[in-house]
């Protein structure tokens, strides 16, 4: 059974059921969360996210844009760390419970839901739902192939990237990362006609133990992710995750000045909350 409620209604999840795609498309449900429908009707959801965070510390800042439990058709769940807001029960437990979707992660954000967070305690998951993944691992999802893959961010334990190929195009999740030498390997392997990277401001977040405002650097800057998205070879690139934290919030029309003299990315995709981009 969902917690969550929204001011939105049933709208969005109705959307994307209703979809009929000519090619891939993509919701932007804040966060780092999106939802991915392919021409077949494959129904992929990548760090879905509706909670409120931890005010005073962390102050979501965007509507809450679905509730759980409105979702009636999934095919997976994917999560690229093991963050709160990319693996977290009372947002992606409920899909898991009435669409039988698998949920594919890493170790690290699978011992948070059968441990930390006891999933199958809440909500009735069976354990072949939960998936163990890791970079290397190629994955066949309805008419996607998931390529999972190296990703640098070193506030997570083990995070990953998602390369989803599609007969149409190819989509890139970076989660949290940031530009890493790595990335000109991943760039050269790939053609990423859309991808996302995480980007947001430097700001004042409250210590979990103290209580007092600490400076804190979670995303990536207007230089680190251009960086990321040139050497990933990124043709449009759709930074997520500035609209979500009070103190970390970014302007992403900032990015078309910084990336005018590099090759990639060549267009700057700015999605707001809800929206629909197709590759």
């Amino acid at each position: 059974m969902s917690t969550i409620k929204t001011d939105w209604g049933s709208w969005l999840p109705r959307d994307v059921e209703a979809a009929s795609p000519n090619t891939v498309a993509i919701w932007y449900l804040g966060c780092n969360g999106f939802f991915l429908k392919g021409n077949e009707g494959t129904t992929i959801a990548i760090d879905p996210y509706v909670g409120t965070g931890d005010p005073p510390r962390t102050v979501r800042m965007i509507p809450v844009p679905f509730d759980p439990g409105d979702i009636t058709t999934m095919d997976a769940v994917l999560a690229t760390h093991e963050h709160t807001d990319h693996t977290h029960g009372p947002s992606q437990g409920p899909i898991l419970e009435s669409t039988d979707a698998r949920f594919y992660a890493p170790d690290d954000s699978i011992d948070v839901a059968r441990e930390t967070e006891a999933w199958q305690d809440e909500y009735d998951i069976n354990e072949t739902q939960l998936q163990v993944i890791s970079e290397g691992d190629t994955i066949d999802i309805g008419e996607f192939t998931v390529h999972v893959e190296y990703a640098h961010d070193p506030d997570s334990t083990h995070p990953v990237s998602y390369v989803i190929e599609h007969d149409t195009g190819t989509f890139f999740h970076g989660g949290d990362t940031k530009p890493h030498e790595d990335f000109d390997a991943l760039g050269n392997a790939y053609d990423i006609d859309l991808g996302v990277l995480a980007f947001g401001s430097i700001g004042n977040i409250d210590d979990k133990d103290t209580g007092e405002p600490v400076r804190t650097k979670w995303y990536a800057t207007e230089n680190e992710i251009i960086r990321a998205a040139a050497a990933l070879n990124i043709d449009r690139l759709l930074p997520s995750h500035w609209d979500m934290w009070k103190g970390l919030t970014a302007d992403p029309t900032a990015l078309h000045a910084h990336a005018q003299s590099y090759t990639f990315p060549r267009v700057i995709e700015i999605a707001e909350i809800g929206d629909r981009i197709d590759i």
